[in-house]
């Protein structure tokens, strides 16, 4: 944490303890002598829940609520069940060697050297109540009278609470357990009718609706040999959310199909669909892709939050400097502004959230893209359809009897498009695209590539933004430590003396953070503007090398320098850095 308090400071700082109540458990726990934490459990001013979550961030340790968690099955893989139900604690998230142990007793070194002997990792424990790891212990390797033949299913986790819906209940009412009636689905008639009944319903809606809760943008549903593997990225990250048992795959992914308004009949070839959903009030669209792999249709829907949008650019990370460049920029009459990064690194959020901004009633602005992400009201959307004729191109020139202010392509993949979009941008428009590159000053040379004029690069480029996207770390969770100048070296730091101490923060993990550390992402930003001097050097085919000194001269920060300022600030920490911005060569 942040700052360590006293069991009790910390419940009266939050409010879950009131000075009167304060009072009289001190009043009672003088006349019995009775520890206070019993006290106040026996007063019940408190949950037991809350009790323990106060005494772990005194004790500097995370707390895990084991009823709104997932547990992650690469977690209980590497701990035998004797172990487990011996000490009475439960794995519940496993990061390369490092493993996150619930127990009721932290203190309890027997446990932890136990598990990290058999299981090879550095244990982390954190804190849980007693209760809900024995429910849990139960729950993952107890044998249920009421349904015995539920033992067959994978011991695989599943989340406790799917928006409202309970995914191990509904796998069981689904077919878990009834012998072999469902281990040969695969005709397309029997998904199709087990795919419209009510279990395999809620199944997906279930799968859907957790993804949301625990803030993932992707959901991969992926078949394997003995099981279906269901996974969410979250903050960028992949991790293994639950494992459905084979015997379901075959309605569950005829299921998604339905809802993405897919052939379910074609398996051979790859498809893409849409769904839209809401959860808590809040719209999401869903892009579906599936694929044929040797053991079924891989499934992988990309969660879409209509809203997330609209949040502006001041919330996309910015330093200010940056910010304001971009807003100058794109507040031009006429000019080309590109968003350069890999797939997945928010190009498309940025460039909306631009348009966002500039949506006004007198201006007319239009888009092209494949596919259209977001729906902005007030903005005309055209969607790329390369079987009926409609690429970036034709639409592009179809845009220029449209009488627009402002165009966005949403990438520019050929030459006719970039042609297309430059002169756009030579004849009174502001044209916003995008572009696959490592930096900011390599989009230059990648349009030379594509066989665009140099001159006209120059002549039209107003600047290039290169980003990623890091993970935060959690602002609630988090605790300082010292690292050496010398060590922070290769982002650009300017050592004074090797040996001195610099402090950031990282995560303690938590069940906010879902056991990382880290809440949400941030942007990492290289923003090359265009003057006389980096123009020139376009226009002349110089190298990359000197095109890059020049726009650092003119006052571009490199994305591991923007790296920097965020780790010095807290916001994220050197390995992220490292692991989103850095390639070969770099």
């Amino acid at each position: 944490m942040a700052q360590r308090l006293p069991m009790l400071q910390y419940l009266l700082q939050r409010g879950l303890l009131t000075q009167a109540q304060f009072e009289q458990a001190t009043n009672i726990q003088k006349q019995t002598n009775q520890p206070m934490e019993q006290v106040i459990l026996q007063l019940k001013f408190v949950g037991e829940r809350e009790l323990l979550a106060a005494k772990a961030q005194e004790m500097g340790l995370g707390f895990v609520d084991l009823d709104r968690v997932t547990i992650e099955s690469s977690a209980l893989n590497v701990v035998p069940e004797r172990i487990i139900k011996n000490h009475n604690v439960i794995p519940v998230k496993k990061d390369g060697t490092n493993l996150w142990l619930a127990m009721a007793d932290v203190s309890n070194i027997s446990a932890i050297d136990d598990v990290r002997m058999i299981s090879g990792c550095k244990v982390n424990p954190v804190m849980a109540v007693p209760g809900a790891i024995e429910d849990a212990i139960r729950k993952y390797y107890g044998k249920e009278e009421s349904a015995p033949a539920a033992a067959a299913a994978p011991t695989a986790p599943t989340p406790a609470d799917a928006g409202g819906a309970d995914v191990r209940r509904i796998m069981a009412e689904a077919g878990v357990g009834r012998g072999n009636d469902w281990d040969e689905v695969d005709a397309e008639a029997d998904a199709e009718k087990m795919a419209e009944q009510a279990p395999i319903i809620k199944l997906a809606n279930a799968l859907i609706q957790q993804a949301i809760s625990d803030r993932a943008s992707d959901i991969h549903v992926e078949p394997q040999q003995r099981g279906v593997r269901v996974r969410y990225r979250v903050d960028g990250v992949l991790s293994e959310a639950m494992v459905v048992p084979k015997n379901l795959q075959a309605p569950l992914i005829s299921r998604l199909k339905i809802m993405a308004e897919m052939n379910i009949a074609e398996r051979r070839i790859p498809q893409d669909g849409r769904i839209e959903v809401r959860h808590q009030g809040k719209e999401f669209d869903l892009r579906v892709n599936s694929i044929p792999t040797p053991f079924g249709e891989k499934i992988v829907m990309r969660i879409l939050d209509k809203q997330s949008v609209m949040i502006g650019l001041s919330k996309l990370g910015f330093i200010d400097e940056n910010l304001l460049k971009i807003e100058e920029m794109v507040s031009q009459p006429n000019g080309l502004f590109l968003c350069t990064g890999p797939t997945g690194s928010g190009k498309t959020t940025t460039q909306y959230s631009v348009l966002n901004k500039l949506n006004q009633v007198g201006v007319n602005i239009v888009t092209v893209e494949d596919p259209v992400e977001y729906q902005i009201g007030g903005i005309s959307q055209v969607q790329v359809n390369k079987k009926a004729g409609l690429t970036f191109a034709n639409a592009l020139r179809a845009f220029l009897r449209q009488d627009p202010d402002i165009i966005m392509v949403g990438e520019m993949r050929d030459l006719e498009t970039a042609e297309i979009a430059i002169e756009s941008s030579l004849t009174g428009h502001l044209v916003l695209s995008t572009l696959h590159t490592n930096d900011a000053p390599s989009a230059t040379l990648r349009m030379v590539d594509m066989g665009v004029e140099p001159y006209l690069i120059a002549a039209t480029l107003m600047g290039c933004l290169a980003q990623r996207l890091g993970r935060r770390v959690d602002p609630d969770n988090r605790e300082p430590y010292t690292v050496k100048e010398m060590d922070l070296r290769r982002f650009g730091f300017q050592v004074t003396d090797p040996e001195r101490e610099v402090t950031l923060y990282r995560g303690v993990p938590a069940e906010s953070n879902r056991m990382t550390g880290f809440r949400g992402r941030t942007g990492f930003h290289e923003l090359m503007s265009m003057n006389a001097e980096i123009a020139e050097l376009v226009t002349r085919r110089a190298p990359l090398a000197d095109i890059k000194a020049a726009a650092k001269a003119n006052g571009m920060k490199e994305l591991r320098e923007d790296g920097l300022g965020k780790v010095l600030a807290g916001v994220t920490t050197p390995d992220e850095v490292m692991r989103v911005v850095f390639t070969a060569g770099y």
